[in-house]
């Protein structure tokens, strides 16, 4: 089973290592970063004979096996439709209550990790008083269970639409979360998740328009709770767009220099480019997953990426990664939109697709 401090937890999986190729911000006034706490043996003998003492061999002390944990990541997560739906395909028609049928093409993979964080984009409440805007998502709390059934243990809030139900949507929203077990963190809290191994995952956001400078805030908090792992999920960037800006950029590199392992954006509903600095992956927009606010795609292309956080003896400093990208559809079906993602198949036009997007390499697969 994962553990976590402060929400759940499942176990240890391994994985094929890969070589490669190769946020956005609140505003002033918000409070402080708050951190969310979910919860060689030597021996030697002798003895003596009447004109000599012997003594045994000793049995040296055995070396810490070195420590790995796997995290998958996926993009946007909208569990709902648009507040004012009437089409007849749309998410919950399609669902019709089925727990299991969303991630029924991914649950394997998330079992087998020891921790999954998406991007949660829509408010998680039974209110109905919600903000005058375009698109509104708010998902019922009770299908909540999807995530707990696909072994979905953590979610990033720090995106544009989590407010959609207003600040009582919110605050309702982090709590259905606690009630399920999920881990939460946004742009003013921070999150930490132990693996079954005792390897303490910390966590936060960035939503659009944040300061990099609140991360890098967070970055610090996390460092003096004891994280040992730091993950940033920037909701950043333009829409529909297949290139990371200049200030994606930018920003990412100094959340790495900050500190942070890994930087995994969301928002464009594109792929993007994954970069390596400094050693570390920077995964700019992993698109959409599972996305109810599409009734049709005009680009279904997805991914899972998991990365394998090498530890050092002690398991509590990260000293090499290794990134696995799995090509995925958000739909099992075309046209239009299942909510239902599926793996792409090794070598089909549409798998070469999503590599060639990311900027990735799988030459020894």
């Amino acid at each position: 089973m994962k553990r976590f401090l402060g929400s759940l937890g499942v176990m240890t999986a391994l994985l094929i290592a890969l070589s490669v190729a190769g946020c956005s911000s609140v505003s002033v006034g918000e409070p402080e970063h708050t951190t969310m706490v979910l919860d060689t043996v030597g021996t030697s003998a002798s003895s003596e004979s009447d004109a000599s003492e012997t003594t045994e061999p000793t049995t040296p002390t055995p070396s810490p096996t070195p420590k790995t944990v796997l995290v998958s990541f996926a993009g946007d997560v909208t569990l709902t439709e648009h507040v004012n739906s009437t089409a007849s395909n749309n998410f919950d028609k399609t669902v019709n209550g089925d727990m299991e049928y969303c991630f029924q093409n991914c649950r394997e993979i998330f079992e087998n990790d020891d921790m999954t964080l998406v991007n949660l984009e829509c408010a998680v409440t039974d209110n109905r008083s919600h903000a005058d805007k375009q698109f509104v998502f708010g998902m019922k709390p009770e299908d909540l269970e999807m995530l707990n059934l696909a072994s979905i243990e953590c979610v990033n809030l720090a995106n544009n639409h989590t407010r959609d139900f207003l600040e009582e949507g919110y605050t309702e929203t982090k709590s259905n979360l606690d009630d399920y077990g999920i881990v939460w963190s946004d742009q003013n809290q921070t999150a930490i998740y132990e693996t079954e191994n005792g390897v303490r995952i910390g966590m936060f956001g960035l939503a659009n328009n944040t300061s990099v400078d609140k991360g890098i805030t967070a970055i610090n908090q996390l460092k003096s709770d004891g994280a040992d792992i730091i993950i940033a999920s920037c909701h950043w960037g333009v829409e529909g767009t297949y290139t990371q800006t200049a200030e994606q950029t930018s920003q990412a590199h100094r959340l790495i220099d900050a500190g942070a392992d890994i930087v995994i954006g969301t928002h464009p509903h594109r792929l993007q480019p994954i970069e390596i600095y400094n050693g570390k992956y920077i995964c700019y927009s992993l698109s959409n997953f599972c996305f109810g606010g599409n009734i049709s795609l005009s680009d279904p292309d997805s991914v899972i990426i998991q990365c394998e956080f090498l530890m050092d003896a002690e398991g509590t400093s990260c000293v090499d990664y290794k990134l696995n990208v799995i090509p995925y559809s958000q739909t099992s079906t075309r046209p239009g939109n299942d909510f239902c993602p599926k793996p792409y198949e090794w070598g089909t036009t549409e798998y070469y697709r999503v590599l060639k997007r990311l900027g990735w390499s799988q030459e020894d697969e």
